[in-house]
């Protein structure tokens, strides 16, 4: 069985670690979550499951997860505003929008590669 606020708290770790120019091309070190949300989500729903969910906001759509019935967006320190949430079903497709192959390779593989290194770590705990 899964712990899944655990899993959260981890793949949160490991994507601040993760994001760079090459999983998006808005990314600076001041505000590492900028220009991430598609390829999160995306991201995040291969690890753990649940839905995509979007909101539309000023600058375009925002994508996130809700996982077992909990909103959870890994980007919102993206923006200085609060989100006011729509939480509106989105497909894969919808979010694959918002980044390109390359960016999604990346994030994915650096993602796996992290996630896989700390589940032996808490494994041998």
């Amino acid at each position: 069985m899964m712990d899944t606020e655990h899993d959260i708290h981890r793949l949160k770790q490991i994507l601040f670690q993760t994001w760079s120019l090459q999983s998006s091309s808005k990314w600076t070190p001041q505000n590492p979550a900028m220009g991430q949300c598609g390829v999160t989500s995306l991201v995040v729903q291969e690890l753990l499951g649940g839905q995509l969910v979007k909101t539309k906001l000023p600058v375009g759509w925002h994508y996130y997860n809700v996982i077992n019935g909990r909103r959870y967006d890994f980007t919102e320190s993206q923006f200085a505003e609060t989100i006011r949430y729509d939480d509106l079903l989105a497909t894969r497709d919808e979010a694959f929008s918002d980044t390109n192959d390359r960016q999604y390779q990346y994030l994915r593989q650096s993602v796996l590669q992290m996630w896989n290194a700390s589940s032996l770590i808490d494994r041998d705990l």
